[in-house]
């Protein structure tokens, strides 16, 4: 079994990850400690990939970054190269499939923290960040990394957008889940069988760790 989209499947799952944790722990905080006008809409229209079709998320991605798109034409002058059809594609992908179960989960365990402690550490001169660093997110820390792991989970197994702006490519964009379906069509039930049966071990491991995150005490 060529062993290739298995490891780019970690690498775009770990990179997306990375970014969705950044990102989705940012605007966790934000929805859950700031009321604004607008605020339902936003956050609605940030975790609207949770229920879009995978093929539309596509759409909207190859809409984004895809070669005629602004962005797609700046990165294209900057690197020399497209973004679409390249393993960072992929990882664009994930990480709009990951972000929202990050934000989602992070918003809820933020608001579940008493804001008693935060107004304690107003009262002693700390400013936001250090609150935020020090005080908020250590609090709520378990139920964000249980929607870091739904992410990571989330991310390695993205597919239809995937195929979208990166393709199927071997060697160069063929993730696991992509590689599994052309397995399928070329007749080797042997590789998409293993293959399959890697991302299931890793979905429930992924899983175990969100339960054992939702169960331990803070």
């Amino acid at each position: 079994m060529d062993w290739f989209p298995f490891f780019l499947s970690m690498r775009v799952a770990l990179v997306a990850t990375l970014v969705a944790t950044v990102l989705g722990v940012t605007a966790g905080w934000v929805f859950a400690r700031h009321d604004f006008p607008g605020r339902r809409w936003l956050e609605a229209i940030l975790t609207v990939p949770i229920v879009l079709p995978p093929t539309v998320l596509g759409y909207y991605l190859l809409v984004t970054i895809g070669r005629q798109s602004k962005i797609g034409r700046a990165w294209e002058s900057v690197f020399g190269e497209p973004i679409v059809f390249t393993w960072k594609a992929a990882a664009v992908a994930s990480t709009v499939a990951a972000f929202p179960f990050v934000l989602r989960t992070s918003r809820a365990a933020i608001a579940e923290i008493d804001v008693r402690f935060e107004h304690a550490a107003r009262t002693m001169g700390f400013p936001e960040w250090r609150i935020a660093l020090q005080i908020t997110l250590p609090l709520a820390r378990l139920g964000i990394f249980a929607g870091i792991a739904l992410g990571f989970a989330r991310a390695l197994g993205e597919f239809g957008a995937t195929v979208m702006i990166a393709g199927n490519i071997p060697g160069r964009t063929q993730t696991m889940p992509v590689a599994i379906y052309s397995q399928v069509e070329a007749g080797n039930q042997h590789a998409a069988m293993i293959m399959s049966l890697i991302l299931t071990g890793m979905a429930i491991v992924a899983l175990i760790a969100v339960g054992r995150f939702e169960k331990r005490p803070a």
